[in-house]
């Protein structure tokens, strides 16, 4: 396997792992305007990669349907969020400050909750790194490894903070540092593994390429819109997670249109 694409591929869980190691170093939970600027900076990323990195390529490679070009992006981003929707509806997961779980009844530890609860959206950023690569890896024209690696870049960024967000909560709950960490890794766990098996099947997947960079775009839409934009609006009134969502957003399009 080409060194490019594992360095595609572990960069956001590098990402991940980082922001976790944060309880290592910082006392107490994180104050609650910190965690909604991280939040709102998270939802900026990946919409702008959302937009950027997926449905513009999708529309530019179907450009030979002429003016339905914008069909498999349109088809691929519905059932990216209906895809998301079924897993939100039978994975159980619990939110930050939530005290009602979601999902199919299960006696899980709060932790594990938790855990499951960031693990549901970064199942489409693997994805979304995986379609990236596995069309850059199959020769197709329109993505380049710089790209990919702009795309990569963007969600270990956004990565950072949602490590943090998983650990440090945990740790002023009377977690040991140790375990807090180990269950802020084990949130981006699945982010390689779908990247890697999005990638093993690079063959059959080039084909219908449009419809799963948009699929992936639907489902961190999905996720941002029902889970990280409401989070930034909990408590207090603050314009703080907006702020942030506007540079999480235009750090992302830098990314992408500097490296791509």
């Amino acid at each position: 396997m080409r060194a490019e694409v594992i360095q595609g591929v572990f960069l956001p869980f590098a990402g991940t792992v980082l922001g976790a190691a944060c309880v290592f170093f910082m006392r107490g939970a994180l104050h609650a305007g910190i965690r909604r600027a991280l939040t709102g900076f998270a939802a900026g990323v990946m919409v702008a990669a959302s937009v950027w990195s997926l449905l513009v390529p999708a529309m530019e490679q179907a450009s030979d349907m002429g003016k339905f070009a914008f069909v498999p992006a349109a088809a691929g981003f519905w059932l990216g969020i209906l895809f998301l929707l079924v897993l939100d509806r039978v994975i159980p997961h619990l939110h930050q400050n939530s005290s009602e779980p979601e999902g199919l009844h299960a006696r899980l530890k709060r932790s594990t909750m938790l855990v499951l609860a960031v693990t549901l959206h970064n199942i489409p950023e693997g994805m979304a790194v995986g379609v990236v690569l596995a069309g850059w890896v199959a020769g197709n024209a329109s993505v380049t490894a710089a790209g990919a690696l702009a795309l990569s870049i963007g969600i270990a960024i956004q990565n950072f903070p949602e490590g943090a967000i998983i650990s440090m909560p945990l740790r002023s709950e009377g977690a040991g540092k140790t375990k807090a960490f180990l269950y802020g890794v084990l949130s981006g766990v699945v982010e390689p593994l779908a990247a890697l098996l999005t990638i093993c099947a690079a063959g059959l997947i080039l084909p219908a390429l449009p419809y799963l960079l948009s699929f992936a775009a639907g489902a961190m839409i999905y996720v941002v819109a029902e889970e990280l934009i409401p989070e930034t609006s909990i408590g207090e009134h603050s314009n703080l997670g907006t702020l942030f969502f506007a540079a999480g957003f235009m750090i992302m399009m830098v990314l992408d249109v500097a490296l791509g």
